[in-house]
């Protein structure tokens, strides 16, 4: 019997998936520069031919991830502007971003390590110039948050409250082992989730 076409779809996803891991490891492993796409089809357990079919080459790779990990930033704040209270948005926010950090802490230096290429880099920049412009993007609707609790200056509040929040997902990422998670993160929410 023929496979219905959502089986061929979901087959299909497991196939893109799978290289899409195999080419984080590597990119994680080796930099991306060092990275080839035979590479990324051995890791991946397939041939050259069949990533072709799905992905036009490492630079598609890299343009699909950098896609996948703004989306992934979006739903967080989607689902924390979605909550009423502007202190459970904040909380939400502070708990996704240090509950991904602490699971996946190389991918985190991944995108903050691709986020920082120089203008000079022109194969990597647009991609770091992406993940800035979502950044952006993302601090304005955190902006909107701190305006509905009433704070004075909220932008400035938004700024320090980014700031702390990124140099915590930073320090994970660097010692993820021996950094106090539980007691860090209940600190964050007494400092901005009144």
């Amino acid at each position: 019997m023929p496979r219905s076409p959502s089986e061929n779809e979901r087959i299909r996803q497991l196939a893109k998936d799978k290289i899409l891991e195999a080419a984080m490891d590597l990119f994680i492993q080796q930099g991306y520069h060092a990275t080839s796409i035979n590479d990324v089809a051995k890791q991946a357990e397939i041939s050259k031919g069949l990533l072709y079919n799905y992905f036009s080459g490492k630079e598609g790779l890299l343009a699909a991830m950098v896609e996948e990990r703004i989306a992934g930033v979006a739903e967080v704040i989607e689902k924390a502007a979605s909550l009423q209270a502007p202190a459970e948005q904040l909380k939400f926010i502070v708990e996704q971003a240090i509950d991904n950090v602490y699971q996946q802490p190389e991918v985190f230096r991944f995108y903050l390590h691709l986020q920082t290429q120089p203008e000079a880099d022109q194969e990597l920049f647009p991609y770091s110039k992406r993940l800035v412009e979502e950044a952006a993007r993302q601090f304005e609707i955190q902006c909107s948050i701190f305006e509905s609790i009433g704070v004075p200056e909220p932008r400035k509040r938004s700024l320090y409250f980014s700031s702390t929040l990124q140099g915590i997902m930073l320090m994970i990422s660097t010692y993820p082992q021996h950094f106090p998670i539980d007691e860090v993160k209940e600190q964050m929410l007494k400092e901005f989730c009144p």
